[in-house]
């Protein structure tokens, strides 16, 4: 063989591997920071992956992903988020205020991707909604915050009588100050008299309760993310005491709450994958505004108000959404 002839073939051979390599897809990396334990948010995550599937993306094929769970211990979220950093991972997830907050705390250079955090322009997370600057966009189920204060007018036409309301907190929750914020301006223009009852965690509930018993509450208000794992728990709590209780989240009233006021968490974290498509594709968090909710649902469970003996009014009935009966 001339010598030409040899390094033309030989040329060719080298170039098919070199070509295989080139069109190799690259298999990102997206870490998954959450305060609660898996099981207790299966159904949103389960939206966020289907969201991601149809957007074409394949676990195991171009993207991976590194969990990390706080199993309901907020004080847990800087560690796991450093971890994340450590591990270099091209994106995070972040669903909740808690997670967010140290998810930022932890990196400034990787692309972070928020889900229902409370007011995040107060929280200095983002700029502003339109233009967040920075590596954090997302969504925020909050709009200007009024949709804390609907919580205690729900409440109020549910229950009229009530003038006492708890509120139930973690005081590790990093959006708890602002909720009670909300919360205060709409309990004074309610005549209502608002008292926060503090737990970390399920160990310290039954304490909560009966400081509220002693306070003569009428009804209690659980600012959620932290307890959503414990739901069946306060449900059976809420009952006991026969106290009438809304939350944010659906899922609470499933489990046995009274009521519920907020948007779809499973509907609403699926749309966190569209961010993480199009930043793995190239775009800026610092580019992509941040998307507001424009619809919430609202669930009373009719078993529970037999269950405590209240009444629901026929009007508020024919506003739910949905009545679990």
């Amino acid at each position: 063989m001339r010598r030409r002839e040899f390094i033309l073939v030989l040329g060719v051979a080298v170039a098919f591997p070199a070509t295989g390599l080139a069109q190799q897809k690259k298999v990102f990396r997206i870490g998954y920071l959450s305060a609660p334990t898996r099981d207790s948010v299966q159904r949103p995550l389960e939206a966020f992956l289907r969201r991601l599937r149809e957007l074409g993306w394949v676990e195991g094929e171009n993207f991976i992903i590194e969990y990390r769970w706080a199993d309901g211990n907020i004080d847990w979220l800087p560690e796991l988020a450093r971890e994340l950093v450590a591990l270099n991972v091209d994106l995070i997830v972040a669903p909740a205020t808690s997670a967010v907050l140290a998810a930022k705390k932890a990196t400034s250079r990787i692309p972070i991707v928020m889900t229902f955090p409370t007011d995040p322009v107060k929280l200095g997370v983002v700029s502003s909604l339109s233009e967040p600057g920075g590596n954090i966009t997302g969504t925020t189920a909050s709009v200007g915050m009024g949709i804390i204060g609907k919580l205690l007018e729900i409440l109020k036409q549910a229950v009229p009588h009530i003038t006492a309301v708890a509120v139930l907190g973690n005081p590790a929750d990093a959006g708890l100050a602002l909720q009670m914020e909300e919360l205060q301006i709409a309990a004074h223009s309610l005549s209502i008299r608002l008292q926060l009852f503090e737990a970390r965690g399920p160990e310290e509930f039954d304490h909560a309760f009966a400081e509220m018993a002693l306070a003569r509450m009428d009804a209690l208000a659980i600012m959620t993310s932290p307890f959503t794992p414990h739901r069946a728990k306060l449900a059976e709590l809420a009952i006991a005491a026969r106290l009438p209780v809304i939350t944010f989240l659906r899922e609470f009233t499933e489990a046995g709450t009274l009521m519920s006021y907020g948007v779809n968490m499973s509907d609403f974290i699926g749309r966190a994958a569209i961010y993480v498509d199009r930043i793995l594709k190239g775009a800026r968090p610092a580019d992509l505004p941040v998307e507001q909710p424009t619809k919430f649902e609202l669930v009373i469970n009719l078993r529970t108000a037999k269950a405590i003996g209240l009444s629901v009014p026929p009007a508020l009935l024919a506003r739910a959404d949905e009545v679990i009966e």
